[in-house]
C-alpha cells in the first residue's frame, strides 16, 4: 500500500495507483513528483530530465486520469524521435491502462502503411508516432486528422529536433488544435527547444530535475586509450573479463554494428545488432530477444541512445567515440541503473 499512497499523494487516482503498485512503481521518480500534479491542474510543462528518469510515467498517468474522467478516441499524440522509444511507450501507456483498456497506436516508419491505417480507423485511444510517418497518413490516410486530440507530448524534443524533423512537427502544430494541453520532455534545453516552447507552449511550467549535460549518480565512467587496430581484441578481452554481465556496445555506423556482432558470434558471445539498415521486425526482434535475456550483448548505432528502458544492462561501451558529446551523455544518462564495478580492475591490470 506504500506505492499506492505515494503515488495518491500526487493526485493520482486510486485505481492507476493500484496499476503501479501492480507494476512494480515503487515511489514516484523526481520527475514524476514535480510534473504530474501540475499536469493535473491543466497546465502546459517543459520537463528536463535525463533519460531513464521515469519521463513516461510523468505525462502518461495525467494523461489516464484525465481520459478516464472523459472518455475519447484519439485522445492524446506523442512524438518520439525513434521507432524502438515509440514502442517502449506504447508499451508503458497499455499496461498503465491496462484497468481501463486504453489502446493505443504505434506509427513509424518501417511497417506497411495500410496495416497502419487499420489501426487508425479503429480510433485509439492514444496515438504513438514517429513525425515522418505521422505526416504520410495526415497525407495520405483517408479519414484520419488529429482534429480531436486533447494532449501533445513531445517525448526526447531535442533529439526529435536534432534529427530535422522541425518541418515535419510544424505541419503537426497546424493541423491539431489549439485548445490543447502540451508536454514537452527532453534531455537538455537548446535553441531549437527553446523556440519550439515559444510556438507550441501556452504559459508552460518547467520541471526541471536534471542540469546540462548532467549523468546520473550511480555512473562510473572509465576509458581506454589504445591504437585504432587493437580496438577489436581490446572489446573482446573486456568482455571475457566481464563474462556474465549483460553488455550495450555503441557503435557508429551500420557496417561496424553489423561486422562486430558477426565478429563476436564466430567467437561464441551471444551477441546481436541493432541498426537502421535491419528492417523494422528485426530491429524489434534483436531489441526483444535482448530484453528477454536470450541475448547478452547488444551491439547499436545511435537509434538505441535514447530513451529505451533496459534495467538489467550492466555494462555499456562506446566502441566508437560519438561525434557529439551530447549523444555520448544521453548514453551515459540512459544507464541510469547500470554501473561499470569491474571494469577499473581489467583496465588496470593492463
Amino acid at each position: 500500500m506504500i506505492t499506492c499512497d505515494l503515488f495518491t499523494f500526487q493526485g493520482v487516482t486510486e485505481v492507476l495507483c493500484e496499476t503501479c503498485e501492480q507494476l512494480g512503481w515503487k515511489k514516484p521518480t523526481k520527475i514524476q513528483i514535480e510534473a504530474i500534479p501540475v499536469a493535473l491542474q491543466g497546465r502546459d510543462i517543459i520537463g528536463l530530465a535525463e533519460t531513464g528518469s521515469g519521463k513516461t510515467g510523468a505525462f502518461a498517468l495525467p494523461i489516464l486520469q484525465t481520459l478516464l474522467e472523459n472518455p475519447q478516441r484519439l485522445y492524446a499524440l506523442v512524438l518520439t524521435p525513434t521507432r524502438e522509444l515509440a514502442f517502449q511507450i506504447s508499451e508503458q501507456f497499455e499496461a498503465l491502462g491496462s484497468s481501463i483498456g486504453v489502446k493505443s497506436a504505434v506509427i513509424v516508419g518501417g511497417i506497411d502503411m495500410m496495416s497502419q491505417a487499420l489501426a487508425l480507423a479503429k480510433k485509439p485511444h492514444v496515438v504513438i508516432a514517429t513525425p515522418g510517418r505521422l505526416i504520410d497518413h495526415l497525407e495520405n490516410t483517408k479519414g484520419f486528422n488529429l482534429r480531436a486530440i486533447k494532449y501533445l507530448v513531445m517525448d526526447e524534443a531535442d533529439r526529435i529536433l536534432n534529427m530535422d524533423f522541425e518541418t515535419e512537427v510544424d505541419k503537426i502544430l497546424k493541423v491539431i488544435p489549439r485548445d490543447r494541453k502540451t508536454f514537452l520532455f527532453s534531455a537538455t534545453m537548446t535553441k531549437k527547444v527553446q523556440k519550439l516552447q515559444r510556438a507550441a507552449l501556452r504559459d508552460p511550467v518547467k520541471c526541471a530535475v536534471s542540469s546540462k549535460y548532467q549523468t546520473v549518480e550511480k555512473l562510473q565512467q572509465y576509458y581506454v586509450f589504445i591504437p585504432s587496430k587493437f580496438k577489436d581484441s581490446y572489446l573482446v578481452y573486456i568482455l571475457n573479463e566481464l563474462a556474465g554481465n549483460s553488455f550495450m556496445i555503441f557503435c557508429s555506423t551500420c557496417n561496424n554494428t553489423q561486422r562486430i556482432a558477426l565478429l563476436l558470434r564466430n567467437l561464441g558471445f551471444a551477441a546481436i545488432p541493432l541498426h537502421g539498415q535491419m528492417s523494422q521486425n528485426k530491429r524489434l526482434g534483436s531489441l526483444n530477444k535482448f530484453k528477454a535475456k536470450s541475448r547478452s550483448i547488444l551491439l547499436a548505432t545511435d537509434v538505441a541512445s535514447r530513451g529505451l528502458d533496459i534495467p538489467h544492462v550492466d555494462v555499456v561501451i562506446n566502441f566508437d567515440i560519438p561525434t557529439h558529446s551530447k549523444v555520448s551523455i544521453s548514453k551515459a544518462t540512459f544507464t541510469l541503473a547500470f554501473s561499470i564495478p569491474l571494469l577499473r580492475s581489467v583496465i588496470g591490470s593492463q
